[in-house]
């Protein structure tokens, strides 16, 4: 059995890769955040610089990519809300039987994600534009939603597989 895994293994890079890039997107967002805050506020205080108009649902489009991106890597790092208050008190087996029906769920949570975001998106914000920005689609602020929805999907595939992995292999080696 252990064969399969080691096969499987083989895709592990790639999920690598994808957090690197989300990650790194992430912190170009939040840059983008500050600066475009900060100079929003010079704007308003200092008389030469001019106060852009766009600068509130451009950091608000770009915080809501952030927000559900930066949830996406949680899932890859485990590091997102769980209940484990009981996980000491019941047997492990249940424990891990307990974390893939989790994991599932946000599965499921990520594929409606996706379909549902996407079909809204597409029709819904193809229809309208920003008010402050009239050259750019109302898509982009709701495009957030699908996309999560596709990395929520490659990570909860991957502790899925990590979950089942650590059925048949011993947890030194996983």
């Amino acid at each position: 059995m252990p064969k399969i895994f080691e096969t499987l293994d083989k895709i592990r890079p790639f999920y690598d890769v994808a957090y690197n890039v989300i990650l790194f997107v992430c912190k170009l967002l939040l840059v983008a955040d500050i600066l475009i805050t900060s100079y929003a506020v010079l704007g308003r205080y200092i008389p030469f610089i001019a106060d852009p108009s766009w600068s509130e649902e451009a950091v608000l489009t770009l915080m809501s990519y952030m927000a559900v991106l930066s949830a996406a890597l949680a899932i890859r790092r485990g590091s997102h809300i769980r209940m484990t208050a009981f996980d000491a008190y019941l047997p492990k087996g249940l424990v891990k039987f307990l974390d893939i029906l989790a994991d599932v769920a946000v599965l499921a949570l990520g594929i409606i994600m996706l379909v549902y975001g996407w079909n809204y998106a597409s029709p819904l914000g193809g229809r309208g534009f920003y008010v402050s920005m009239p050259w750019l689609s109302r898509f982009w602020m709701y495009f957030p939603v699908p996309l999560a929805g596709v990395a929520m999907i490659i990570f909860e595939i991957e502790a899925i597989y990590t979950h089942i992995k650590s059925f048949f292999v011993k947890e030194a080696q996983a």
